[in-house]
């Protein structure tokens, strides 16, 4: 692979996954204009492929969405990077070990992970009972099992190369729990079990490899407008006030380029919030709180208030 100059270029390297629209091109090509080569994997190759992308066991929808690798691929050169396109399925574990191989073979390895793709498909808006159980397995393998496979390949490279770091797309459905049910504002419990438990992982890995120098960091987007949520989301209560996925994208390059990003390791990053602080995109108006049907747990917060308020020999 080269750059639109035709050199190969010595650029820290990226991976993320989920690349081919939405908030993973975003990530991609803001990781580009930052300095990285990038790896970006995700099912779609070619713009107008078919695929089931309904959220709802009610309804079929096949229709082709806007995006491909390939046209992430071209935004990344056009931001000065190199991008590696990598078919890759999070419901297809030997997909993922290929994709690592692949990315370790061509390129030596990668500095950076972001995982922000997600299982898409029947069941992230449908009621638990209306939910067939191969649907819920299907959500935790994609949203969980996908992320470790690939972080188990993908790690001790990344270690040996230095001052990694992993990034979690993570959602407030992880920390929250819908005020409406599925289909009316809600989300399916699928979606928010999976996602509950992926959060998890960045803070482990923060534990057990703050000595190597890897920072992680568990991003929140908030709501988001991105192309598919424009074809499907609307008929389910969600859409038309979230922000563009270049503010997540953006966030992303900062943390992982810029030294004052390591204070936020180890947190969950209020990507909306950050990016209207810093000014990361000024032509932004910033977040509009307060819009979701959700319940955020303050459970931890609870405890430690009563931790706090024991008296202590």
């Amino acid at each position: 692979m080269t750059n639109r100059d035709g050199a190969a270029a010595s650029r820290p390297i990226a991976f993320v996954t989920g690349a081919s629209r939405g908030i993973g091109r975003a990530i991609a090509v803001s990781l580009a204009a930052s300095g990285f080569d990038v790896v970006i994997t995700a099912r779609t190759i070619k713009d107008g492929e078919r695929r089931e992308h309904s959220s709802s066991i009610k309804h079929s929808d096949t229709r082709p969405m806007p995006g491909s690798l390939e046209a992430t691929a071209e935004a990344v050169v056009d931001a000065g990077g190199r991008a590696l396109v990598v078919a890759a399925d999070l419901l297809d574990a030997a997909s993922l070990v290929a994709a690592a191989g692949r990315a370790r073979r061509e390129w030596g390895g990668v500095d950076v992970l972001v995982h922000n793709g997600r299982y898409i498909g029947p069941g992230n808006m449908d009621r638990f009972l209306d939910t067939p159980v191969e649907m819920f397995e299907r959500q935790l393998s994609a949203n969980v099992m996908g992320p470790i496979i690939l972080t188990h390949e993908l790690l001790p490279s990344m270690l040996r190369r230095g001052k990694a770091a992993f990034v979690g797309i993570t959602s407030a459905v992880a920390y929250a729990d819908p005020t409406e049910p599925a289909g009316s504002g809600g989300w399916g419990m699928g979606y928010g079990i999976s996602k509950g438990a992926f959060h998890r992982m960045a803070g482990f890995l923060a534990v057990e490899h703050v000595e190597d120098g890897l920072r992680c960091f568990n991003v929140q987007p908030g709501m988001v407008d991105t192309e598919r949520g424009a074809m499907d989301e609307g008929r389910h209560g969600f859409g038309g006030w979230g922000a563009p996925p270049e503010v997540v994208g953006r966030v992303v390059a900062w943390l992982v380029t810029d030294p004052r990003g390591d204070a936020y390791a180890g947190t969950t990053v209020e990507a909306q919030y950050l990016c209207h602080e810093l000014g990361l995109m000024p032509e932004w108006n910033g977040p509009l709180p307060g819009r979701a049907a959700i319940r955020y747990d303050e459970a931890p917060a609870r405890l430690r208030d009563l931790e706090e308020r024991i008296d202590r020999p």
